[in-house]
């Protein structure tokens, strides 16, 4: 068994339900203690951060691993094929809430940079390691905090790679060089409520959101830039009426996102979106989350490393990305200039029997060990 399996099923176990940690960070803890990594904990309102720092024999640049050891919910435990806390091998793969997103990619950086240090592959620079146990939750007091930690303190970081789960059909053949932003929001519309049989001494507030919500989902926000798809918007969630159905309700409470490109920002936005309410003569309330700015890596030495060890391991070219979801790697692109996420098949993240290829457990520890190797050697 791998070094990497055998450290990916001792993560597994540990029930690590956003935010609890559950003794994931003291786990890698007593990896990285051995090799001289010097560790700080950045702890907040019960999220655990783990910041651990390695400093090599001569000057040069910072290289990061990020991560997060939390995990969404298992959900109905009875959906499962096996236990979801319970690491098991079936078919080829390693199953386990957490095996794709993202205890996998863990293990196989935290084996990596036992390889590389105890193998002599690094001899300048620093390495360290970033995790959190607040990126499935709300993510207010996670990799933030450590970012705001590290700015405050005047860290200087080169390159991080975000373990996230990023292949798509193939291991290696998609790596994320950004994401897109998202901006959430919820609109309540305000009518009169009435009887249904007598309209004209009501204002249904379904009637006037209807032609609203029709050329919302036809606007094009944006087009999108080389690096990043057009700007979408969607409904997530209507909330309207009191159950009965003779009564028109006095309000409707609609739930949206958007997941846009840098060509447009929070402010556009949220003006135009204002702007199509007022031209349907709406009465409204209107609340907007705190938003995820997009971000994106220029291409640089941390991308071609990356991907010329993906080519030297795989023998694919990987496509850079921005698709999917948020990260924290928006967090950390405050600080650092060159920001990728790699990891594993992301396929069945998030789902009932989460699981990854056993076969790409050894790949990824060696793309990992190979991009340290041409960023902090000779």
């Amino acid at each position: 068994m791998s070094a990497v399996l055998r450290l990916a099923e001792s993560l597994i176990r540990r029930p690590s339900v956003t935010p609890d940690d559950h003794g994931c960070q003291d786990l890698v803890l007593e990896r990285l203690a051995p090799l001289g990594f010097r560790a700080e904990r950045i702890d907040a309102n019960g999220v655990r951060n783990l910041w651990a720092v390695r400093t090599l024999a001569q000057p040069g640049p910072t290289l990061v691993f990020a991560g997060h050891t939390d995990v969404v919910p298992a959900g109905a435990v009875e959906s499962w094929t096996s236990d979801p806390f319970e690491p098991t091998l079936r078919d080829g793969r390693l199953y386990g809430r957490g095996a794709a997103d993202m205890k996998s990619s863990i293990a196989a950086f935290v084996v990596a940079l036992e390889e590389a240090i105890g193998g002599g592959l690094v001899d300048h620079g620093r390495v360290a390691v970033l995790l959190t146990s607040d990126e499935e939750g709300p993510a207010v007091d996670g990799t933030v905090r450590v970012v705001e930690r590290l700015a405050a303190a005047g860290e200087r970081i080169d390159y991080c790679i975000v373990g996230e789960p990023t292949s798509e059909r193939r291991f290696g053949d998609v790596y994320k060089n950004g994401r897109r932003g998202s901006l959430s929001g919820r609109l309540v519309v305000h009518g009169v409520q009435g009887h249904v049989a007598y309209p004209h001494l009501a204002r249904n507030p379904l009637h006037d959101l209807a032609p609203a919500l029709a050329e919302l989902v036809r606007i094009e926000w944006d087009r999108g830039d080389d690096d990043f798809p057009p700007t979408t918007w969607q409904a997530s969630n209507l909330h309207a009426g009191t159950g009965a159905g003779n009564v028109i309700p006095a309000s409707a409470t609609l739930d949206f996102n958007f997941r846009f490109s840098p060509a447009s920002s929070v402010e556009s936005l949220q003006r135009r979106f204002a702007e199509r309410l007022d031209a349907h003569g709406l009465r409204y309330s209107l609340e907007w989350s705190p938003p995820a700015l997009p971000f994106r890596c220029a291409p640089g030495a941390l991308a071609d490393a990356l991907a010329a060890a993906i080519r030297a391991e795989t023998g694919r070219a990987p496509r850079a990305s921005t698709s999917g979801g948020t990260s924290d790697g928006r967090f950390l692109a405050r600080i650092c200039p060159q920001v990728v996420e790699f990891g594993p098949v992301n396929e069945s993240i998030h789902r009932v029997d989460e699981s990854v290829g056993v076969d790409e457990l050894e790949p990824l520890k060696n793309v990992y060990r190979r991009t340290i190797a041409t960023l902090l050697h000779g």
